[in-house]
Protein backbone atom coordinates (compact mmCIF):
# COMPACT_ATOMS: atom_id res chain seq x y z
CA UNK A 1 0.00 0.00 0.00
CA UNK A 2 1.39 3.25 -0.81
CA UNK A 3 2.63 5.69 2.58
CA UNK A 4 0.80 8.51 1.23
CA UNK A 5 -3.39 8.82 0.53
CA UNK A 6 -4.79 11.45 -1.13
CA UNK A 7 -8.66 12.19 -1.18
CA UNK A 8 -10.20 14.15 -4.28
CA UNK A 9 -13.21 16.48 -4.28
CA UNK A 10 -15.04 14.73 -7.00
CA UNK A 11 -18.03 17.53 -7.08
CA UNK A 12 -16.56 18.25 -10.85
CA UNK A 13 -15.85 15.20 -11.88
CA UNK A 14 -19.56 13.80 -11.79
CA UNK A 15 -20.33 16.65 -14.94
CA UNK A 16 -21.48 15.25 -17.95
CA UNK A 17 -20.05 18.14 -20.13
CA UNK A 18 -16.95 18.49 -17.76
CA UNK A 19 -15.32 21.53 -16.70
CA UNK A 20 -12.03 23.28 -15.95
CA UNK A 21 -11.83 22.45 -12.48
CA UNK A 22 -12.66 18.60 -13.45
CA UNK A 23 -9.88 18.67 -16.07
CA UNK A 24 -7.54 19.85 -13.21
CA UNK A 25 -8.77 17.48 -11.09
CA UNK A 26 -8.26 14.41 -13.52
CA UNK A 27 -5.01 15.98 -13.97
CA UNK A 28 -4.67 15.90 -10.41
CA UNK A 29 -5.22 12.51 -9.80
CA UNK A 30 -3.24 10.85 -12.53
CA UNK A 31 -0.15 13.08 -11.09
CA UNK A 32 -0.39 12.00 -7.75
CA UNK A 33 -0.45 8.28 -9.60
CA UNK A 34 2.55 8.62 -10.62
CA UNK A 35 4.47 9.90 -8.03
CA UNK A 36 3.45 7.04 -5.86
CA UNK A 37 0.30 8.22 -4.19
CA UNK A 38 -2.63 6.56 -3.15
CA UNK A 39 -6.07 8.26 -4.69
CA UNK A 40 -9.40 8.70 -3.55
CA UNK A 41 -12.38 10.36 -5.12
CA UNK A 42 -15.35 11.82 -2.67
CA UNK A 43 -18.63 11.98 -4.38
CA UNK A 44 -21.85 13.51 -3.20
CA UNK A 45 -24.60 11.12 -4.48
CA UNK A 46 -28.00 12.61 -3.76
CA UNK A 47 -29.32 9.92 -2.20
CA UNK A 48 -28.41 8.27 1.10
CA UNK A 49 -25.55 6.17 0.96
CA UNK A 50 -26.69 2.70 2.24
CA UNK A 51 -25.27 -0.64 2.58
CA UNK A 52 -25.65 -2.21 -0.47
CA UNK A 53 -22.66 -1.53 -2.67
CA UNK A 54 -24.00 -2.66 -5.94
CA UNK A 55 -26.97 1.01 -5.51
CA UNK A 56 -24.20 3.08 -3.82
CA UNK A 57 -21.91 2.54 -7.05
CA UNK A 58 -24.96 2.78 -9.23
CA UNK A 59 -26.03 5.91 -7.32
CA UNK A 60 -22.13 7.66 -8.19
CA UNK A 61 -21.75 6.60 -11.57
CA UNK A 62 -25.54 8.07 -12.60
CA UNK A 63 -25.63 11.07 -9.91
CA UNK A 64 -28.02 12.96 -12.01
CA UNK A 65 -30.89 10.54 -11.35
CA UNK A 66 -34.14 11.24 -9.80
CA UNK A 67 -33.95 10.72 -5.97
CA UNK A 68 -37.08 13.08 -5.14
CA UNK A 69 -37.66 16.21 -3.55
CA UNK A 70 -36.23 15.85 -0.21
CA UNK A 71 -38.65 18.05 2.06
CA UNK A 72 -37.36 21.18 3.63
CA UNK A 73 -37.53 18.85 6.98
CA UNK A 74 -34.45 16.72 5.95
CA UNK A 75 -32.53 19.22 4.01
CA UNK A 76 -32.66 21.21 7.58
CA UNK A 77 -31.87 18.23 9.78
CA UNK A 78 -28.93 16.93 6.90
CA UNK A 79 -27.58 20.96 7.52
CA UNK A 80 -27.80 20.94 11.33
CA UNK A 81 -26.02 17.57 11.42
CA UNK A 82 -23.22 19.42 9.23
CA UNK A 83 -22.21 21.21 12.40
CA UNK A 84 -20.47 18.21 14.10
CA UNK A 85 -19.23 16.83 10.57
CA UNK A 86 -20.70 14.36 7.71
CA UNK A 87 -19.73 10.84 7.48
CA UNK A 88 -18.53 9.50 4.31
CA UNK A 89 -18.41 5.69 3.58
CA UNK A 90 -16.42 3.93 1.23
CA UNK A 91 -18.05 2.74 -1.98
CA UNK A 92 -15.51 -0.19 -3.83
CA UNK A 93 -16.27 -0.27 -7.50
CA UNK A 94 -16.13 -2.46 -10.33
CA UNK A 95 -19.79 -3.69 -10.80
CA UNK A 96 -21.15 -1.19 -12.73
CA UNK A 97 -20.26 0.46 -16.54
CA UNK A 98 -19.37 4.15 -15.37
CA UNK A 99 -19.81 6.24 -18.68
CA UNK A 100 -17.37 6.92 -21.06
CA UNK A 101 -17.85 11.06 -21.74
CA UNK A 102 -17.10 13.42 -19.43
CA UNK A 103 -18.05 11.72 -16.30
CA UNK A 104 -16.15 8.24 -17.00
CA UNK A 105 -14.65 7.39 -13.51
CA UNK A 106 -11.57 8.69 -12.49
CA UNK A 107 -8.33 7.01 -12.40
CA UNK A 108 -8.38 6.44 -8.31
CA UNK A 109 -8.28 3.36 -6.49
CA UNK A 110 -11.20 3.64 -4.40
CA UNK A 111 -14.39 6.45 -3.70
CA UNK A 112 -15.93 7.58 -0.69
CA UNK A 113 -19.41 8.88 -0.92
CA UNK A 114 -21.71 11.57 1.32
CA UNK A 115 -25.18 12.20 0.68
CA UNK A 116 -25.16 15.57 -0.92
CA UNK A 117 -22.41 16.47 0.94
CA UNK A 118 -20.79 20.01 -1.17
CA UNK A 119 -24.52 21.63 -1.16
CA UNK A 120 -25.19 20.88 2.19
CA UNK A 121 -21.75 22.04 3.35
CA UNK A 122 -22.72 25.37 2.05
CA UNK A 123 -25.71 25.57 3.67
CA UNK A 124 -23.82 24.68 7.01
CA UNK A 125 -21.44 27.25 6.71
CA UNK A 126 -24.07 30.21 6.14
CA UNK A 127 -25.75 29.41 9.14
CA UNK A 128 -22.31 28.75 11.47
CA UNK A 129 -19.56 30.38 9.09
CA UNK A 130 -17.35 26.93 9.58
CA UNK A 131 -15.92 24.49 7.20
CA UNK A 132 -17.52 21.50 7.51
CA UNK A 133 -15.40 18.19 8.64
CA UNK A 134 -15.66 15.06 6.70
CA UNK A 135 -15.38 11.88 8.89
CA UNK A 136 -13.85 8.87 6.52
CA UNK A 137 -15.22 5.86 8.03
CA UNK A 138 -12.24 3.64 6.77
CA UNK A 139 -12.43 -0.01 6.67
CA UNK A 140 -10.40 -3.05 5.91
CA UNK A 141 -9.70 -2.26 2.23
CA UNK A 142 -10.01 1.71 2.07
CA UNK A 143 -7.65 3.80 4.64
CA UNK A 144 -8.55 6.94 5.31
CA UNK A 145 -6.52 9.76 3.53
CA UNK A 146 -3.38 11.36 4.94
CA UNK A 147 -4.38 14.21 2.04
CA UNK A 148 -7.33 16.25 1.22
CA UNK A 149 -7.19 17.93 -2.30
CA UNK A 150 -10.61 20.31 -2.35
CA UNK A 151 -10.01 21.56 -6.51
CA UNK A 152 -11.99 24.83 -5.89
CA UNK A 153 -13.24 27.05 -2.80
CA UNK A 154 -15.61 24.80 -0.83
CA UNK A 155 -16.12 24.98 2.88
CA UNK A 156 -15.03 21.36 3.67
CA UNK A 157 -12.16 20.25 5.34
CA UNK A 158 -10.82 16.73 5.89
CA UNK A 159 -10.76 15.16 9.97
CA UNK A 160 -7.11 13.92 10.83
CA UNK A 161 -6.17 15.07 7.12
CA UNK A 162 -3.70 17.83 5.61
CA UNK A 163 -6.28 19.94 3.88
CA UNK A 164 -5.03 21.55 0.65
CA UNK A 165 -7.37 24.56 -0.93
CA UNK A 166 -6.78 25.01 -5.25
CA UNK A 167 -7.86 28.83 -5.44
CA UNK A 168 -7.81 29.43 -9.07
CA UNK A 169 -9.06 32.93 -8.73
CA UNK A 170 -10.94 35.42 -6.71
CA UNK A 171 -13.03 36.73 -10.06
CA UNK A 172 -16.11 36.76 -8.06
CA UNK A 173 -14.40 39.54 -5.87
CA UNK A 174 -12.01 40.83 -8.15
CA UNK A 175 -14.61 41.19 -10.92
CA UNK A 176 -17.51 41.18 -9.00
CA UNK A 177 -20.18 42.67 -11.84
CA UNK A 178 -19.04 39.08 -13.82
CA UNK A 179 -20.54 36.47 -11.83
CA UNK A 180 -24.07 35.92 -9.87
CA UNK A 181 -22.63 34.25 -6.41
CA UNK A 182 -23.38 35.58 -3.30
CA UNK A 183 -19.80 37.90 -2.73
CA UNK A 184 -20.72 38.05 1.43
CA UNK A 185 -20.57 34.29 1.37
CA UNK A 186 -17.63 33.73 -1.20
CA UNK A 187 -15.89 35.96 0.79
CA UNK A 188 -16.30 34.54 3.87
CA UNK A 189 -15.55 31.01 2.94
CA UNK A 190 -12.16 32.40 1.49
CA UNK A 191 -11.15 33.53 5.17
CA UNK A 192 -12.19 30.32 6.61
CA UNK A 193 -9.83 28.47 3.82
CA UNK A 194 -7.18 30.81 4.45
CA UNK A 195 -7.59 30.35 8.28
CA UNK A 196 -7.89 26.84 7.84
CA UNK A 197 -5.88 25.69 5.31
CA UNK A 198 -2.70 23.24 5.51
CA UNK A 199 -1.91 25.00 2.57
CA UNK A 200 -3.50 26.51 -0.47
CA UNK A 201 -2.42 25.81 -4.07
CA UNK A 202 -2.62 28.06 -7.33
CA UNK A 203 -2.23 27.95 -10.90
CA UNK A 204 -0.59 31.50 -11.42
CA UNK A 205 1.20 33.84 -9.94
CA UNK A 206 -1.16 35.99 -10.29
CA UNK A 207 -3.66 34.11 -8.80
CA UNK A 208 -1.23 34.02 -5.80
CA UNK A 209 -0.71 37.89 -5.44
CA UNK A 210 -4.41 38.44 -5.48
CA UNK A 211 -4.77 36.54 -2.62
CA UNK A 212 -1.89 37.67 -0.81
CA UNK A 213 -3.30 40.99 -1.65
CA UNK A 214 -7.28 40.58 -1.16
CA UNK A 215 -7.53 37.43 1.82
CA UNK A 216 -4.33 38.29 3.58
CA UNK A 217 -2.63 34.81 2.82
CA UNK A 218 1.25 35.05 4.20
CA UNK A 219 2.81 34.08 0.68
CA UNK A 220 4.47 31.37 2.37
CA UNK A 221 1.60 29.44 2.39
CA UNK A 222 0.86 29.33 -1.32
CA UNK A 223 2.27 27.23 -3.81
CA UNK A 224 2.17 28.15 -7.60
CA UNK A 225 2.60 25.08 -8.77
CA UNK A 226 0.57 25.70 -12.43
CA UNK A 227 -1.52 23.34 -14.22
CA UNK A 228 -0.99 20.93 -16.82
CA UNK A 229 -2.64 20.07 -20.33
CA UNK A 230 -3.61 16.40 -20.88
CA UNK A 231 -4.71 16.08 -24.32
CA UNK A 232 -7.23 12.87 -25.15
CA UNK A 233 -5.51 9.76 -25.68
CA UNK A 234 -3.39 9.53 -28.95
CA UNK A 235 -4.72 12.73 -30.67
CA UNK A 236 -0.85 14.11 -31.08
CA UNK A 237 0.45 10.61 -32.66
CA UNK A 238 -2.96 10.93 -35.39
CA UNK A 239 -1.09 12.98 -38.77
CA UNK A 240 -2.59 16.48 -39.99
CA UNK A 241 -3.92 15.18 -42.54
CA UNK A 242 -6.42 12.77 -40.31
CA UNK A 243 -7.11 15.58 -38.68
CA UNK A 244 -8.23 18.20 -41.52
CA UNK A 245 -10.61 15.26 -42.93
CA UNK A 246 -12.35 14.89 -39.45
CA UNK A 247 -13.12 18.42 -38.96
CA UNK A 248 -13.66 19.02 -42.82
CA UNK A 249 -16.17 15.45 -42.52
CA UNK A 250 -17.73 16.82 -38.79
CA UNK A 251 -17.92 20.71 -39.78
CA UNK A 252 -17.54 21.59 -43.14
CA UNK A 253 -14.24 23.45 -42.34
CA UNK A 254 -10.93 23.56 -44.26
CA UNK A 255 -7.55 22.90 -42.05
CA UNK A 256 -6.13 25.98 -40.38
CA UNK A 257 -9.21 27.66 -42.13
CA UNK A 258 -10.90 29.47 -39.71
CA UNK A 259 -10.76 31.47 -36.05
CA UNK A 260 -12.18 29.52 -33.12
CA UNK A 261 -13.46 30.64 -29.63
CA UNK A 262 -14.48 28.12 -27.35
CA UNK A 263 -15.65 27.82 -23.58
CA UNK A 264 -18.53 28.54 -21.28
CA UNK A 265 -20.26 31.63 -22.83
CA UNK A 266 -20.16 34.28 -19.63
CA UNK A 267 -19.05 37.53 -19.66
CA UNK A 268 -15.76 37.17 -18.52
CA UNK A 269 -14.91 35.15 -21.75
CA UNK A 270 -15.46 38.23 -23.40
CA UNK A 271 -17.63 36.66 -26.96
CA UNK A 272 -19.42 39.92 -26.98
CA UNK A 273 -16.57 41.99 -28.03
CA UNK A 274 -14.96 39.63 -30.00
CA UNK A 275 -17.59 39.33 -31.77
CA UNK A 276 -17.88 42.65 -32.45
CA UNK A 277 -13.79 42.77 -33.70
CA UNK A 278 -14.41 39.69 -35.99
CA UNK A 279 -16.91 41.34 -38.05
CA UNK A 280 -15.79 45.06 -37.67
CA UNK A 281 -12.02 43.13 -39.12
CA UNK A 282 -14.05 42.54 -42.35
CA UNK A 283 -12.22 39.09 -42.43
CA UNK A 284 -13.95 35.97 -44.87
CA UNK A 285 -12.38 33.73 -42.65
CA UNK A 286 -15.02 31.31 -40.98
CA UNK A 287 -15.29 32.57 -36.82
CA UNK A 288 -16.26 29.23 -35.16
CA UNK A 289 -17.88 29.59 -31.58
CA UNK A 290 -17.96 26.59 -29.22
CA UNK A 291 -19.33 26.39 -25.84
CA UNK A 292 -22.98 25.83 -23.88
CA UNK A 293 -24.66 28.77 -22.17
CA UNK A 294 -23.51 29.86 -19.13
CA UNK A 295 -24.57 32.72 -16.40
CA UNK A 296 -25.21 36.07 -17.85
CA UNK A 297 -24.97 34.86 -21.50
CA UNK A 298 -27.73 36.91 -23.14
CA UNK A 299 -25.66 40.21 -23.49
CA UNK A 300 -22.65 38.35 -24.75
CA UNK A 301 -24.62 36.45 -28.03
CA UNK A 302 -26.83 39.50 -28.44
CA UNK A 303 -25.14 41.04 -31.28
CA UNK A 304 -24.53 37.06 -32.39
CA UNK A 305 -27.57 36.49 -32.20
CA UNK A 306 -28.68 39.41 -34.66
CA UNK A 307 -26.30 38.69 -37.85
CA UNK A 308 -27.11 34.61 -37.58
CA UNK A 309 -30.79 35.68 -37.33
CA UNK A 310 -29.58 37.83 -40.76
CA UNK A 311 -29.50 37.22 -44.36
CA UNK A 312 -25.95 39.45 -45.27
CA UNK A 313 -22.31 37.54 -46.03
CA UNK A 314 -21.41 37.78 -41.83
CA UNK A 315 -24.43 35.11 -41.42
CA UNK A 316 -22.65 32.49 -43.21
CA UNK A 317 -18.85 33.42 -41.72
CA UNK A 318 -19.95 32.50 -37.89
CA UNK A 319 -20.43 28.92 -36.90
CA UNK A 320 -22.46 28.55 -33.31
CA UNK A 321 -21.62 24.82 -32.19
CA UNK A 322 -22.46 24.12 -28.03
CA UNK A 323 -21.23 20.84 -26.17
CA UNK A 324 -18.52 18.64 -28.29
CA UNK A 325 -16.64 15.72 -27.09
CA UNK A 326 -13.02 16.14 -26.01
CA UNK A 327 -11.70 14.32 -29.23
CA UNK A 328 -13.57 16.53 -31.23
CA UNK A 329 -12.97 19.40 -29.87
CA UNK A 330 -9.37 19.16 -29.87
CA UNK A 331 -9.46 18.29 -33.65
CA UNK A 332 -11.07 21.65 -34.14
CA UNK A 333 -8.78 23.54 -31.86
CA UNK A 334 -5.90 21.91 -33.95
CA UNK A 335 -7.58 23.09 -36.89
CA UNK A 336 -7.77 26.28 -36.09
CA UNK A 337 -6.16 29.20 -38.04
CA UNK A 338 -6.07 30.85 -34.34
CA UNK A 339 -7.66 30.83 -31.02
CA UNK A 340 -9.42 34.03 -30.06
CA UNK A 341 -9.47 33.88 -26.54
CA UNK A 342 -9.72 37.89 -25.45
CA UNK A 343 -10.62 36.97 -21.91
CA UNK A 344 -11.08 39.82 -19.46
CA UNK A 345 -9.54 37.68 -16.30
CA UNK A 346 -8.48 34.24 -15.70
CA UNK A 347 -7.01 32.36 -13.12
CA UNK A 348 -4.93 30.25 -15.54
CA UNK A 349 -5.96 30.31 -19.26
CA UNK A 350 -6.25 26.50 -20.22
CA UNK A 351 -7.67 27.57 -23.41
CA UNK A 352 -4.19 29.00 -24.33
CA UNK A 353 -1.93 25.82 -23.25
CA UNK A 354 -3.89 23.70 -25.18
CA UNK A 355 -3.88 25.56 -28.38
CA UNK A 356 0.04 25.85 -28.19
CA UNK A 357 0.02 22.69 -27.18
CA UNK A 358 -1.64 21.47 -30.45
CA UNK A 359 0.46 23.86 -32.97
CA UNK A 360 -2.43 26.95 -32.58
CA UNK A 361 -1.17 30.74 -33.03
CA UNK A 362 -3.25 32.08 -29.91
CA UNK A 363 -4.83 35.81 -29.69
CA UNK A 364 -4.86 36.31 -26.18
CA UNK A 365 -5.33 39.20 -23.41
CA UNK A 366 -3.46 41.51 -21.43
CA UNK A 367 -5.22 40.87 -17.93
CA UNK A 368 -4.75 38.32 -15.25
CA UNK A 369 -2.73 35.13 -15.98
CA UNK A 370 -3.04 34.93 -19.38
CA UNK A 371 0.28 37.32 -20.41
CA UNK A 372 1.94 34.64 -17.53
CA UNK A 373 0.73 32.03 -19.34
CA UNK A 374 1.31 32.91 -22.90
CA UNK A 375 4.89 33.87 -22.13
CA UNK A 376 5.56 35.68 -25.21
CA UNK A 377 4.00 32.83 -27.67
CA UNK A 378 0.68 35.00 -28.46
CA UNK A 379 -1.07 37.89 -29.70
CA UNK A 380 -2.10 39.83 -26.96
CA UNK A 381 -4.43 42.72 -27.12
CA UNK A 382 -6.49 44.95 -24.53
CA UNK A 383 -9.79 42.73 -23.59
CA UNK A 384 -12.01 45.86 -23.17
CA UNK A 385 -10.99 47.64 -26.46
CA UNK A 386 -12.72 46.42 -29.57
CA UNK A 387 -10.15 47.80 -31.71
CA UNK A 388 -6.96 46.25 -30.41
CA UNK A 389 -8.95 43.06 -30.61
CA UNK A 390 -9.53 43.84 -34.42
CA UNK A 391 -6.15 45.02 -34.90
CA UNK A 392 -5.18 41.23 -33.46
CA UNK A 393 -7.67 39.25 -35.74
CA UNK A 394 -6.54 41.10 -38.60
CA UNK A 395 -2.91 40.19 -37.93
CA UNK A 396 -3.33 36.57 -37.47
CA UNK A 397 -5.38 36.50 -40.93
CA UNK A 398 -3.13 37.72 -42.74
CA UNK A 399 0.67 37.19 -41.55
CA UNK A 400 1.41 33.78 -42.22
CA UNK A 401 4.98 33.91 -41.19
CA UNK A 402 3.35 36.08 -37.27
CA UNK A 403 1.56 32.60 -37.01
CA UNK A 404 4.55 30.43 -37.76
CA UNK A 405 6.17 32.46 -35.31
CA UNK A 406 3.54 32.03 -32.59
CA UNK A 407 3.20 28.28 -33.37
CA UNK A 408 7.18 28.11 -32.81
CA UNK A 409 7.01 29.81 -29.52
CA UNK A 410 3.73 28.33 -28.43
CA UNK A 411 5.66 24.73 -28.75
CA UNK A 412 8.20 26.16 -26.67
CA UNK A 413 6.28 27.48 -23.77
CA UNK A 414 3.78 24.78 -23.30
CA UNK A 415 6.58 22.47 -22.44
CA UNK A 416 6.70 24.77 -19.07
CA UNK A 417 3.54 22.84 -18.21
CA UNK A 418 4.38 19.62 -19.11
CA UNK A 419 2.81 17.03 -17.02
CA UNK A 420 6.23 15.75 -16.42
CA UNK A 421 6.78 19.73 -15.44
CA UNK A 422 4.01 19.59 -12.97
CA UNK A 423 4.55 16.36 -11.53
CA UNK A 424 8.10 18.22 -10.24
CA UNK A 425 6.17 21.09 -8.97
CA UNK A 426 3.25 18.54 -7.29
CA UNK A 427 6.25 16.66 -5.88
CA UNK A 428 8.31 19.25 -4.29
CA UNK A 429 5.05 20.58 -2.77
CA UNK A 430 4.79 17.27 -0.85
CA UNK A 431 8.38 17.30 0.13
CA UNK A 432 8.25 20.40 1.76
CA UNK A 433 4.90 18.98 3.41
CA UNK A 434 6.58 15.85 4.97
CA UNK A 435 4.15 13.64 3.14
CA UNK A 436 6.29 10.25 1.72
CA UNK A 437 6.01 8.76 -1.49
CA UNK A 438 7.03 6.00 -3.00
CA UNK A 439 10.74 4.76 -3.28
CA UNK A 440 12.45 5.95 -6.01
CA UNK A 441 9.24 8.55 -7.23
CA UNK A 442 10.52 11.79 -5.48
CA UNK A 443 12.39 13.19 -8.15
Amino acid sequence: MPETIACVDGRDLSLTQGSGIATYGRNLLTTLSRMGVGTQVLYGPPTPVRSDPLLDEIMLANPDARAGNPTAWKRLVRTTRARWGLPAVPVQPGQVIWPRDGAAPPATDSYWASQDVFRTAHRSFVKTGRLTQIHFKCDRDVPAPDVCHWTAIMPLRGKDALNLYTMHDLIPLRLPHLSLSNKEHYLAICRAIADGADHIIVGSESAKADIVDMIGVSPDRITNTYHAVQLPSGHMERSDDEIAVEIEGAFGLPWKGYFLHYGTIEPRKNLGRTVEAYLASGVTTPLVIAGGDGWLFEPETAVLDQVRAGQGAAAGRIIKLKYLPAGLLASLVRGARALLFPSLYEGFGLPVLEAMSMGTAVLTSTSGSLPEVAGGAAVLVDPYDVNSIRKGILALDGDEGLRDAMVERGTVQARLFSPQAYEARLTDLYTRLGLRLAPGDTT
